[in-house]
C-alpha cells in the first residue's frame, strides 16, 4: 500500500498568510512520489469560529456556564453576531466600500477597545488611508470578541499560540495529561469538526503536525487524541520547532498513547523514512532522527548515516491547496514591523539554512537549525520565488533565515534586477559592516523594504560577552545606511544578560533613544532575557556568572532554564519602564525626555553623551 499524507499546521501559528512548513515538506515529499495534502488548521478555524452563526453559539456556550464578564458586549451581542461576518469578509479582501461602511458611526458595537481607539492617529490621505483605520477599528472589533471568548468560554483562547500556558517550560506531561482528560471546549469542538472533514476528504493512513511553538502543542495534542479515538488506524506524526528545541532528550511515554512518531531538525528524511516504513520497504530501525515507542519504552531510532538533503537541493515550497482568499490583515499600528508583518500576506521562504555567524552566547548554536550553515545559488533561489509567484499570485516575501548572508542578498539582488522581476521582500541580517551604503541601495533596488537584526544589548561590553561580533558603532553606521536607502530597520532588544548592570539598561535605553532620534532605526522590541539548556550559557552558566536553578527535568520537555544572576540588576524591574519608553519612540514621542523619567524608581543617569550615535555618524 502506498502511504497518503496529511500535513497539518495546528492553531493558533498565524493568520495572515501561510505558515511554511507544511508547503516545504509537501515540495519534498511530492518529488519522491508521495501523496500529500495539507491543511492550515490555524485559518480554517478562525474562520470557521469568526462567523455569526458560531459567535451566536459563543454567548449562549457563556450563558450556559453562567460567566458574564465584559457585560457590555453581552448586551450588544446582536451587533457582533451582525456585524462579524463583514469585517472578517473585510479584513480578507480590504476593499474601499466595506471600509467606507465599517467607519459609518453605527456600524461596530463601541466595546472595550474600540471606545479607548487612538482618535489622534494621522492616517494617509484618500482610499489608502480609509482602508487602514478600518483595518484598525477592524482588528480591535475582533479583539474584543476574542476577549470575551478567553474571559468567557475558553481561558486557553488566544490569536497565537494556544494554550500556551500549560506548553511552556512543561518539563512533565503531568498537566498536558490532565488537561487531555478534560472535555474539549466549544472551540476545539469545531477545531475536531474541521479536522475530520479533512481526514475524510482525503483519506490519509499518516497525519503529520508541524508545532513550531510550545503554543501549537496542546491544540496539536487534542487532535491526535481524536485521530486516536475515532481513526485508530491512522499513524500520527510530531516534528517542527517545538520538538526540535524542547523535547531532545524525551522519555515519558505517555505522549505515545495517542503520537506514533516524533521527528527531530528538518523534517524531509524523517518523514520520508516513516513513509517507506509504513509501506514495508525498510524496518522500523532504519527510522531516522524519530522517537517510537518499543516495549512500553522511549526509543530514538536514528540510523546512521542520514540521508543527506542539501539545502540548495531542495524544490521550492509549494503552497498549493492551502486557502490564500482566507487569510486576514489585522492592522497594529503601535510598532511598525509588526503593522507591516501582519498588514500584508508573504511568501516565507529560506536563503540558506542555518546560521553562517553561529557563535551568539545566547543562541541554540548546538541544534541543527542553527549549526547546520547549507547556502544555494541566487540563480536557484529566484527560480523558486518565481515558481512560488505563480504557485501564490502574491509577489511579497519574508527570508526566515536566522540571519541571511550578505553576500546571498547581494547575489539574490542582482539576479531579481536582472530578471526584472518585481517583488517586495524583508529578511532578518546581522548587522555586518559588509551592508555599505552600495549594498543597501541595491537591495532596496530589488525590492527590499526592512530588516531586522539583533542589536540586543547596546553595550559594548556584553555584546563582546554575547560574541556577537559587532559594536555599537557599526550597528549605527550599518543601520543608518539602510534607512538612507529606505529600508526600515527593526532592532530585537534584549535586557537582563547575565552580569548585566543598571548602568548598562539605562545606557542601552539610551542608545536606542538616540538610534531612534538619528533614525537608523524606526522599529523594535524588547525581550527579557531566558538562557536555553541548548546554548553556550545554558551549558556554561559558570563561565558567565550565573546559577541555574530549575526546572527539573521531569521527561518530557526541556529548554528554558531558570537561573539567578548575582553580578546583575534585577532585571524584571525594568520591563515597564523600557517599554514604556520604546512604545512612545515607536510613535516619535518622548525623544527628549530624559531616560530617567521612564521609570517609577531612581535610576542613575546614563554615562553616555548626547552625542554618541552622530559621532559614530560623522
Amino acid at each position: 500500500m502506498q502511504s497518503k499524507l496529511l500535513l497539518v499546521t495546528p492553531p493558533f501559528t498565524q493568520l495572515n498568510t501561510a505558515y511554511p512548513a507544511t508547503a516545504y515538506l509537501k515540495g519534498f515529499l511530492e518529488e519522491h512520489d508521495v501523496s500529500v495534502s495539507h491543511c492550515d488548521l490555524s485559518i480554517e478555524l478562525f474562520t470557521s469560529v469568526f462567523t455569526g452563526d458560531f459567535l451566536s453559539d459563543i454567548f449562549q456556550e457563556a450563558h450556559d456556564l453562567g460567566n458574564d464578564l465584559y457585560p457590555e458586549m453581552r448586551e450588544m451581542k446582536e451587533q457582533y453576531i451582525s456585524r462579524v461576518d463583514k469585517v472578517i469578509g473585510f479584513l480578507q479582501k480590504n476593499d474601499i466600500k466595506t471600509a467606507q461602511e465599517i467607519l459609518d458611526t453605527d456600524f461596530l458595537p463601541v466595546g472595550h477597545r474600540l471606545k479607548d481607539v487612538n482618535t489622534g492617529i494621522k492616517w494617509e490621505a484618500g482610499d489608502e488611508g480609509i482602508i487602514d483605520k478600518a483595518k484598525h477599528y477592524s482588528t480591535l472589533f475582533i479583539e474584543e470578541i476574542g476577549d470575551f471568548i478567553q474571559a468567557n468560554v475558553d481561558e486557553f483562547f488566544a490569536f497565537t499560540k494556544y494554550a500556551e500556558q500549560i506548553a511552556t517550560s512543561a518539563s512533565s506531561f503531568d498537566q498536558l495529561d490532565e488537561f487531555l482528560r478534560y472535555q474539549p471546549t466549544l472551540i476545539e469542538d469545531e477545531m475536531l469538526n474541521i479536522l475530520e472533514e479533512q481526514i475524510e476528504t482525503h483519506a490519509p493512513n499518516l497525519i503529520g503536525f508541524t508545532i513550531p511553538f510550545p503554543g501549537n502543542l496542546f491544540a496539536a495534542l487534542r487532535c491526535a487524541q481524536f485521530i486516536k479515538q475515532f481513526y485508530p488506524d491512522i499513524q500520527v506524526a510530531f516534528g517542527g520547532g517545538y520538538c526540535n528545541t524542547e523535547l531532545r532528550s524525551l522519555e515519558d511515554p505517555r505522549i505515545f498513547e495517542i503520537v506514533d512518531f516524533i521527528s527531530l531538525d528538518d523534517g524531509e528524511g524523517p518523514l520520508l523514512k516513516m513513509i517507506q516504513y509504513l509501506d514495508g520497504k525498510v524496518e522500523i530501525d532504519d527510522l531516522e532522527r524519530t522517537y517510537v515507542l518499543e516495549d512500553e519504552k522511549v526509543v530514538y531510532k536514528n540510523k546512521l548515516p542520514n540521508t543527506i538533503h542539501h539545502h540548495q537541493d531542495l524544490p521550492a515550497p509549494n503552497y498549493l491547496g492551502l486557502p490564500y482568499d482566507k487569510y486576514v490583515s489585522f492592522l497594529d499600528v503601535v510598532n511598525p514591523m509588526h503593522r507591516m508583518w501582519t498588514d500584508k500576506r508573504w511568501n516565507k521562504l529560506t536563503i540558506s539554512h542555518g546560521c553562517y555567524w553561529r557563535q551568539c552566547s545566547f543562541c541554540d548554536e548546538s541544534l541543527d537549525y542553527i549549526g547546520n550553515y547549507q547556502n544555494t545559488t541566487a540563480v536557484a533561489l529566484v527560480d523558486k520565488i518565481e515558481k512560488i509567484i505563480a504557485d501564490t499570485g502574491i509577489s511579497g516575501f519574508h527570508f526566515v533565515d536566522e540571519a541571511a548572508p550578505p553576500k546571498m542578498l547581494k547575489a539574490m539582488s542582482k539576479e531579481l534586477i536582472k530578471r526584472d522581476l518585481s517583488v517586495t521582500w524583508w529578511t532578518n541580517i546581522r548587522f555586518e559592516k559588509t551592508f555599505n551604503f552600495e549594498l543597501c541601495e541595491l537591495m532596496a533596488k530589488a525590492g527590499c523594504i526592512a530588516v531586522t537584526g539583533g542589536l540586543e544589548v547596546a553595550s559594548d561590553r556584553l555584546l563582546g560577552k554575547m560574541k556577537k561580533g559587532v559594536d555599537i558603532a557599526q550597528v549605527t553606521r550599518v543601520t543608518n545606511n539602510f534607512s538612507e536607502n529606505g529600508i526600515m530597520v527593526h532592532a530585537y532588544l534584549m535586557y537582563g544578560f547575565p552580569t548585566e548592570t543598571q548602568q548598562e539598561t539605562i545606557d542601552s535605553l539610551e542608545v536606542v533613544r538616540q538610534l531612534f532620534e538619528k533614525n537608523c532605526i524606526q522599529s523594535g522590541f524588547w525581550h527579557l532575557f531566558t538562557t536555553t539548556v541548548h546554548s553556550p550559557i545554558g551549558k556554561n552558566p559558570d563561565e558567565f556568572g550565573i546559577k541555574i536553578t530549575g526546572p527539573e527535568f521531569q521527561g518530557f520537555a526541556q529548554n528554558d532554564l531558570w537561573h539567578e544572576d548575582p553580578e546583575g540588576a534585577e532585571h524584571t524591574t525594568y520591563t515597564q519602564g523600557l517599554n514604556r519608553a520604546l512604545n512612545s519612540y515607536l510613535n516619535n514621542e518622548g525623544l527628549e525626555k530624559d531616560i530617567e523619567e521612564w521609570f517609577d524608581f531612581p535610576v542613575t543617569p546614563t554615562s553616555h553623551p548626547e552625542d554618541l550615535i552622530e559621532s559614530f555618524l560623522n
